[in-house]
């Protein structure tokens, strides 16, 4: 047994100079710059300790505080003391030098044990050996025990080795992370500096200054208030009051956090793993002086983040309320196949006119904008305004940096091949839709069937994804037939009557034949009556939820317990439910009334166009529901892949040519899932993002602002202030007094009591089947087209869609007055 090792040594490794020092000895080796010394081995200690071993492990398990006296009460061995004094001398004459515990559970990948054990700086002489015996003594304090025992290190395995080293005299010290220990990013260096020794650094004494360095340079660097220093005395170290000067002065300057960094570098390219480091600098010299591997640090996460492609202006309205939530890569994947589809001019070569920010699907306005500013149509933009929703006042919509005539040149062609398209898929999407769900289900039928990868994935290419297509082209025929008539005809109707009786007399989409987006709100009442059962509620309604297009989330139809809690929350209002179509249906008749009475001879030219109208948002809304069912028979797909090839949930963090590859036998994409499963959970913790991005957008730093906006994000700094009003689009007229039930999600549900008014940020099909309950309805994203709005016209039940900002101005409990004509919410108190 060796007492004393040099500190380069090779035979200096964990077991025999503890983590601390192999690391040192590790860095030494490869000519790092590291302080010379020696170590004094476990061997040592495990010979200092042999004679009372068994009582420090008594006195640990019942009184640590028997210890300390019995390390002090004994000398250490005469060899072991003068091998460790004459390796002492070899360092000089008198030198002060840093004696630090080593323990061999210590600076491990898992588990730093950080300051669990003492250090002892500034050691002189013969007070070297008492230095050694109380670093010894360190390993059995309550602390380091309590440590041992949370960690499930057994205590009679441990041993403690000494690092001895000369103390540089250092004019300033700190920590580095050469990977940003509060995001994961690998791609940044985080500094802390201080004047002094490094103790009051890491004793957290001091606010010291953090500098982060990225690509080769400075990318933040914040001045700390340094208010004490550790300085050398003749005795040992003490506490000192920075000088004035110093106190808000930068420790390092941006070249020498440069020289820093690039020696992290060095020290994370010899372990392969990101490293906290423990730096001092002396007359303008760096040294390591420790380095162990982060703990705890994130996994490297991706980024998911279109808003970074340009200065562009997103919107979540529309699909990002039928979207809501943050994407699995898979159903991003199978969201792009729809939308290319069902969006066709989202193909348009050269612009992204759909995007994933944080997991979340956008829009870009920017885009439309544009093509509406070449072509010369800005003045009929309020027509996008009633799809997407309104635009603050004053907004200056960014447009794309591309010449109009390019502009002209793409969209033109594009938009005839659209009309082509459209015109053909029409012939044929009536008996697609009927078809729809017979053939859903026996696809679903199908992939349960498969027995083999392969099989499923020679399914996919010959019968699902065909499917899938034509589902979405259907939706983009229902969705353009009748070029603007869904948007014009309202409008229409509300010159002529007034916006009470011109939604009246819009209503009635669902008397003439079921609308999907009342479907599965009128199946759980007949389900109520017992006029159908449950399993053919769920055949005819189970693919439609709040979280539909989410392959990763089970459908109503699988999930008893769901459609249990929609039965129970549809008790006390099935009556209801009648009561307010047949009040919808009055109303309506007497509507067209009085539009004879003002009007003769023009009704029945309205009521076709109204009949047209309805007819419109029918086939648009079967053709939605016929997609969301095609979605099903994606997840069934999806989960039937992770049970053939055994990588179960992981399927979804693959994209879908990744799983594919999967399925004919690649496995390489596996290996990407913890990284991705980790960024999903990163961004589905985050709060829901604004309705509007300006430019680009960081949703973790969004979240953390306190002062961070629901409505709108300009990184511009351009956003006007939050309205104190809220007022939106009049969604369904009526005014309302009630207590506002502000609930974040559908899940949520069951806090809204029969006649309360319902605040959200939007809703979906999800949401129908609480409407019955509301006495109105107040969202922050939708228009006269969203799902709020033709449900509540639908129901009679007052709603303003689209305000941006209920959920900020509106308390859960608030006493409100909801105008669904003027599109106003007053704050009663």
């Amino acid at each position: 047994m060796r007492a004393v090792l040099p500190l380069d040594h090779d035979a200096a490794d964990l077991a025999t100079v503890g983590g601390k020092g192999a690391s040192l000895a590790r860095m030494a080796g490869a000519g790092l710059p590291v302080p010379g010394g020696f170590h004094v081995t476990t061997g040592a200690y495990r010979a200092f300790v042999a004679g009372f071993h068994d009582e420090i492990l008594r006195a640990a398990a019942d009184d640590p505080a028997r210890i300390p006296p019995l390390f002090a009460a004994r000398e250490i061995p005469g060899e072991i003391a003068a091998e460790i004094l004459r390796a002492y001398a070899a360092l000089g004459d008198d030198v002060p030098v840093a004696v630090r515990s080593s323990a061999t559970a210590e600076d491990l990948p898992e588990m730093s044990f950080a300051g669990q054990q003492d250090t002892y700086l500034n050691i002189r002489g013969d007070a070297l050996l008492d230095a050694v015996r109380r670093c010894w003594a360190s390993l059995w304090n309550p602390r380091a025990i309590a440590y041992r025992d949370q960690n499930g290190v057994p205590h009679d395995d441990v041993a403690l080795a000494v690092v001895v080293q000369e103390l540089v005299d250092a004019d300033a010290a700190g920590i580095m992370f050469t990977a940003n220990p509060l995001t994961g990013d690998r791609g940044e260096t985080v500094v802390n500096a201080s004047w002094g020794l490094g103790e009051a650094v890491v004793g957290g004494q001091v606010t010291p200054d953090t500098i982060t360095v990225s690509g080769g340079r400075v990318t933040e660097a914040r001045t700390g208030d340094k208010t004490v220093m550790t300085v050398r005395t003749d005795d040992g170290t003490e506490e000192r009051p920075v000088p004035a000067e110093l106190r808000g002065a930068r420790v390092l300057d941006d070249a020498q956090a440069l020289e820093l960094a690039a020696l992290g570098a060095r020290v994370q390219a010899l372990y392969g793993v990101p490293m906290d480091v423990e730096w001092t600098r002396r007359a303008g010299t760096f040294a390591v002086v420790q380095a162990r591997p982060i703990t705890g640090l994130k996994p490297r996460l991706e980024e998911w983040n279109d808003s970074l492609k340009g200065d562009y202006l997103w919107t979540g309205g529309n699909l990002g309320e039928a979207i809501p939530d943050v994407m699995t890569p898979i159903t991003w994947s199978y969201v792009r196949l729809f939308i290319e589809e069902a969006m066709s001019a989202s193909t348009l070569p050269g612009f992204d006119l759909v995007g994933n920010i944080g997991g979340r699907f956008y829009m870009n306005l920017s885009v439309v904008h544009s093509i509406a500013a070449a072509l010369g149509m800005r003045s009929r933009l309020g027509v996008i305004d009633q799809v997407f929703g309104k635009m603050p006042p004053g907004l200056e919509v960014p447009l794309v940096p591309v010449p109009r005539w390019e502009l002209i040149k793409k969209v033109v062609p594009m938009a005839i091949r659209i009309r082509r398209r459209v015109a053909r898929h029409l012939k044929h999407m009536h008996a697609f839709l009927a078809a729809s769900p017979a053939r859903c289900e026996e696809l679903r039928e199908r992939v349960a069937a498969t027995g083999s990868a392969a099989e499923l994935a020679a399914l996919w290419e010959r019968e699902i994804r065909p499917h899938v297509v034509v589902a979405s082209q259907m939706l983009e025929a229902a969705g353009r037939q009748g070029g603007a008539t869904l948007v014009y005809t309202r409008d229409r109707l509300r010159k002529l009557m007034g916006d009470v009786d011109a939604e009246a007399m819009l209503t009635g989409v669902n008397a003439d034949g079921e609308l999907a987006s009342m479907g599965p709100l009128m199946g759980l009442t007949r389900l109520a009556r017992g006029e159908i059962t449950r399993d053919e509620f769920a055949r005819r309604y189970g693919h439609r939820g709040p979280h539909e297009f989410e392959v990763s989330i089970p459908r109503p139809g699988e999930d008893p317990a769901w459609l249990d809690a929609q039965l129970a929350g549809l008790r006390d209002t099935r009556a209801d439910t009648e009561a307010l179509l047949e009040r919808q249906a009055k109303a309506r008749e007497q509507a067209w009334g009085r539009f004879a009475q003002r009007h003769p001879g023009k009704e029945t030219r309205m009521r076709d166009r109204v009949r047209r109208w309805n007819a419109v948002v029918r086939d648009r809304e079967t053709a939605r529901s016929e997609n969301i069912r095609a979605f099903w028979v994606l997840r069934a797909f999806t989960v039937r892949a992770g049970e053939l090839t055994g990588a179960g949930d992981d399927v979804f963090y693959l994209h879908l040519p990744e799983l594919l590859a999967l399925l004919r036998g690649d496995r390489a994409a596996l290996e990407q899932v913890p990284v991705r499963r980790a960024t999903y959970e990163q961004y589905a913790s985050l709060p829901p993002y604004p309705a509007l991005i300006v430019g680009r957008f960081d949703p973790v730093r969004w979240a953390a602002d306190p002062a961070r906006r629901a409505d709108i994000y300009d990184a511009r700094g351009a956003a006007a202030p939050v309205s104190d009003t809220v007022t939106g689009f009049p969604g369904a007229p009526g005014v309302v007094e009630g207590v506002a039930r502000v609930i974040a999600g559908p899940e949520e549900g069951e806090r809204l009591k029969p006649g309360e008014i319902l605040v959200t940020t939007l809703t979906n099909v999800g949401w129908t089947p609480m409407f019955p309950r509301a006495a109105a309805v107040v969202t922050d994203m939708g228009a006269p087209l969203s799902h709020a709005s033709i449900v509540a016209r639908e129901l009679g039940i007052p709603a303003v869609v689209g305000t941006g900002n209920a959920t900020m101005r509106v308390r859960d409990g608030d006493r409100i007055r909801v105008d669904g004509e003027r599109g106003t919410v007053e704050l009663l108190g």
